[in-house]
């Protein structure tokens, strides 16, 4: 919902957590009409902006080799004429997805800000220039204008991501966290992939609008569609939970309680300035570790997008239905999974644990694809590969988010994880080239080799947790409490002595 004029209720948050955090039926009944509302609604805002990642793989095996990674219509389109159309030749459509990422990357931080100032109907504007953009994207008509359409789209869709995790962060407690990004981040895009290039498929058999044929039905469609969900996000996206509307004035209270209690320092549900200083101080151990994970298992995930239709298109001859149906079962596999690994992070509260033992189904998916050409086996080593990718890199953001504190340093983190995770994208544009097609073993040994360096970063980072979590309980670190001010003392967050790192 649009940010509103902060109320009343924002002063009644006690001082005395305890008064005002029942642990019984009201924040039961809370936390179940949170993931009523915000679950259904954040998982279709993902799906929109991720829906045409599957609709890029699927496509892929009529594509003749090309590269398809994007996370628009653009791959549908390929098949539907696009390339000579708009006279694209050798590596133009490899450029033209680079120049996407490269804005989406460089939008990230800028619009968690935003968002962290104007509140939630600053996302809701992003959805509806995502929208608004791919439009204009069926009105193009030469390679320039096609790299002009993925400037802004780079940019419209760059904070979506993170931006809803960051709002996420604001309802609920660090412990459950990791089970709702499992759930939205974690189902959207194997949905996507089960299910996208059906509905691409169905785009391309509706009659021409005008001028608007073939592929150009698709960017319109899909674009009419997400711009008119983007304007109605301006009335049901929820903001801050201080200003919420969805919210009675009791319930806004009890949320900004719960959350006040996972603070290492008590702030009445406060938010501090943002300030350089903690914009920095967000690049922490951590932020890298989390970062670094992200962009590895991020190249696997995409490569998969190259990967797996030329594996089906190697198991026969089949219609463009068929062959669609045959990319269907892995996306299945991977939303099980997801839900799984998720499930068992929060109910485990364990964060290191899930994501290695996913990060090893990527290792093992990998290994097959490099070791065989075999096709079934091939197909067999993809649903591995997008099992184990599926839920780690939403549990990997999760975690990075769980260790993030206070406000500012959220909403930085939230956002440079997905960032520096989407130059995975970027590599694996360059990586799965037609060069290398079909069995792309350049890029399977690449994902080979950075899927088994997740699994050694993930064991260090939970040896640096573990390690620093005992400083803490010791007292080494108390020293960082010497001749502080209350508001530094608040703004201290995870490096606060009191602050637990989640494992």
């Amino acid at each position: 919902m649009p940010q509103e004029r902060p109320s009343d209720d924002f002063e009644k948050v006690p001082s005395n957590l305890d008064e005002a955090l029942p642990t019984g039926d009201a924040e039961r009944r809370l936390v179940r009409k949170l993931d009523l509302v915000l679950l259904p609604l954040f998982t279709l805002i993902c799906e929109l902006v991720e829906y045409s990642v599957s609709s890029l793989l699927l496509n892929r095996i009529y594509s003749d080799g090309m590269n398809f990674i994007d996370r628009t219509a653009i791959g549908n389109a390929k098949i539907a004429g696009i390339e000579k159309d708009l006279g694209l030749v050798g590596f133009d459509y490899n450029i033209a997805l680079t120049v996407f990422y490269v804005c989406y990357i460089a939008a990230e931080i800028p619009s968690n800000l935003a968002l962290k100032h104007f509140g939630s109907i600053w996302l809701a504007g992003m959805v509806t220039c995502f929208g608004a953009v791919s439009i204009g994207t069926a009105f193009i008509h030469t390679f320039g204008q096609l790299l002009v359409t993925r400037v802004f789209l780079g940019i419209a869709e760059g904070g979506t991501l993170s931006g809803l995790t960051y709002i996420m962060s604001r309802y609920y407690r660090r412990s459950e966290l990791v089970l709702r990004i499992g759930i939205f981040f974690g189902l959207s895009p194997t949905l996507a992939g089960a299910f996208g290039g059906l509905l691409a498929s169905g785009l391309l058999t509706v009659n021409d609008i005008g001028s608007v044929t073939s592929w150009r039905k698709i960017f319109l469609i899909e674009g009419i569609i997400t711009t008119g969900f983007g304007l109605l996000c301006v009335f049901i996206l929820p903001g801050d939970p201080q200003y919420s509307r969805m919210l009675s004035s009791d319930e806004r209270v009890l949320a900004l309680a719960r959350i006040d209690a996972d603070q290492a320092t008590r702030t009445g549900g406060k938010r501090e300035r943002t300030s350089l200083r903690l914009v920095i101080r967000a690049f922490n151990i951590n932020t890298a570790i989390c970062s670094a994970c992200y962009l590895m298992i991020n190249i696997s995930f995409q490569g998969l997008s190259l990967f797996m239709p030329t594996v089906v298109n190697t198991l026969g001859h089949f219609t463009t239905v068929e062959a669609q149906l045959r990319t269907v079962p892995p996306y299945a596999v991977g939303a099980a999974w997801a839900l799984i690994s998720a499930y068992h992070s929060y109910k485990s509260k364990q964060r290191a644990f899930p994501i290695l033992l996913s990060s090893l189904l990527i290792v093992s998916g990998y290994a097959i694809a490099v070791g065989t050409k075999n096709p079934h086996a091939r197909y067999a080593a993809c649903f591995l590969s997008i099992a184990g990718g599926s839920p780690a890199g939403p549990l990997d953001l999760a975690w990075g988010t769980d260790n993030a504190a206070p406000d500012t340093v959220r909403a930085i983190v939230t956002a440079v994880i997905p960032g520096i995770g989407a130059l995975g994208s970027v590599i694996a544009v360059w990586t799965y080239l037609p060069t290398d097609a079909p069995d792309y073993h350049k890029g399977n040994s690449l994902n080979l080799a950075t899927s088994s360096l997740v699994c050694v970063l993930i064991i260090l980072g939970g040896w640096y947790i573990v390690r620093e979590n005992a400083k803490r309980a010791r007292g080494d670190r108390d020293y960082r409490l010497e001749g502080k001010t209350g508001e530094d003392v608040e703004q201290l967050g995870y490096l606060h002595p009191n602050f637990r790192y989640q494992l």
